[in-house]
């Protein structure tokens, strides 16, 4: 768990205290300050009052009860501090402006996916929970309808084994010019970001979870420093616009879903300095761009170790691959429907199995690298071979197809400048 919450004493007696200006936007100054409150009723009625305390410190103790907030507030917990719900709904929730929660374990919300019982749900702007431990909760936190909210330092435990029976960890649902940073999702089921703006995703923790972050209409986001790992999917993005993911670790997502990062029907997307390593399927694009003005960038990525590196449905125009480091991949590049990735812009890439030479040692191939796999063109024809993907079987084939080019009638893929040496790229 985490914990955050400032010492008791001291706070004891300040006035005028000023919120951190270290996250976007700031809360007014305290006009009153309420501490040791000793009972879940002594603090509903507080914070009820219009005219109650701007501040009020809790003690290092269990309240019991289903809160709601709907005027300016600042709740600060001590260590031991526990907002302990009824099981019959969320627990806190938060409809006004310049609320902020601070240092407090929030536990037991209701189990109605209908209306998402959540451990915190907020509505309203510049509301901040920060250093929040949220456990035995359907939905985690929830801002909806939130402008220029935050949450950062917090812990989110999903509640239940069956994954597809949890509700999400972190939801953004028109939750402008928000930021999430510095948090922990574990066992949860998604991290959404939907028809939201300017979502900033830093420096977050999502493992053994559904989706690692789920952005759908969510254009102007960023993704950045985060480890999404052992989770179904890393990440995904749906008929968004202007997404920029870097340095990030996309790892571990295996089964038959297994995917690193996917797109569908998104545009003007750039990935930079990522980690895309172990994966069933590590790059999914569909009809991505939808618009080749619009391009998709992969710069200076690592992407390695996965049972595809790439595959694409769809369009291939408009994607660009620069700089790029393929280490070990089972299969490089897939495309659905028997078609091939010609149209990809692939150049200056790094290759483990590149076999050209460079004989002017300017760190470039002499010789195009170049994608034929029989084996691919079998599965398409005949589905039933892909049970033997990644087997010895059908590494012979593309051995033979490579010793013997022609046996291989389709090129799939070319980089005409490969790079002889693996760029430098930093492990996130």
């Amino acid at each position: 768990m985490i914990r955050g919450g400032l010492g008791l004493l001291a706070l004891v007696g300040l006035v005028g205290l000023t919120f951190s200006a270290t996250t976007r936007g700031s809360a007014p100054s305290s006009v009153a300050s309420e501490t040791n409150v000793a009972s879940f009723e002594e603090l509903r009625d507080l914070v009820a009052d219009p005219n109650g305390p701007r501040e009020i410190m809790l003690g290092g103790h269990v309240y019991h009860g289903d809160l709601e907030i709907k005027r300016p507030l600042v709740l600060r917990g001590v260590k031991g501090t526990v907002l302990e719900g009824t099981g019959t709904s969320t627990v806190l929730l938060i409809d006004a402006k310049d609320v902020t929660i601070d240092g407090v374990t929030v536990r037991h919300s209701g189990h109605r996916h209908t209306v998402e019982d959540s451990g915190i749900k907020a509505k309203g702007e510049r509301i901040v929970v920060a250093n929040v431990s949220v456990e035995d909760v359907l939905f985690g936190i929830s801002f909806e309808s939130c402008q220029r909210c935050v949450l950062e330092r917090s812990h989110v435990t999903g509640n239940g084994d069956d994954m597809e029976l949890r509700g999400d960890g972190i939801k953004l649902w028109e939750a402008n010019d928000s930021i999430v940073r510095d948090n922990v999702v574990d066992r949860s089921r998604d991290i959404v970001v939907w028809y939201t703006r300017r979502a900033t995703l830093e420096r977050n923790t999502v493992r053994r979870s559904r989706y690692g972050t789920h952005f759908m209409y969510a254009h102007d986001a960023v993704v950045r420093d985060s480890h999404l790992e052992n989770n179904i999917v890393g990440i995904f993005v749906m008929y968004s616009m202007r997404l920029t993911a870097e340095r990030n670790v996309l790892a571990g997502a295996h089964g038959a879903a297994g995917m690193g990062i996917g797109f569908k029907e998104s545009d003007a997307v750039v990935l930079r300095g990522n980690w895309i390593v172990a994966n069933t399927l590590g790059t999914y694009l569909d009809t991505s761009p939808r618009d080749p003005a619009d391009a998709v960038r992969f710069e200076g990525n690592v992407i390695a170790l996965n049972d595809v590196a790439i595959r694409l449905h769809g369009a291939d125009k408009g994607i660009h691959f620069y700089g790029n480091d393929f280490r070990d991949n089972a299969t490089l590049i897939e495309v659905d429907g028997g078609g091939d990735a010609l149209g990809v812009d692939m150049r200056g890439n790094h290759f483990t199995d590149y076999e050209g030479y460079d004989l002017n040692r300017d760190g470039i191939g002499d010789v195009a690298y170049e994608v034929k796999t029989l084996s691919s063109e079998l599965r398409e024809e005949h589905p039933s071979l892909k049970f033997f993907h990644g087997t010895v079987a059908m590494g012979i084939i593309d051995a033979v197809a490579h010793a013997v080019p022609i046996f291989a009638a389709q090129k799939l893929m070319v980089d005409p400048v490969p790079l002889m040496n693996a760029p430098k790229i930093e492990v996130p």
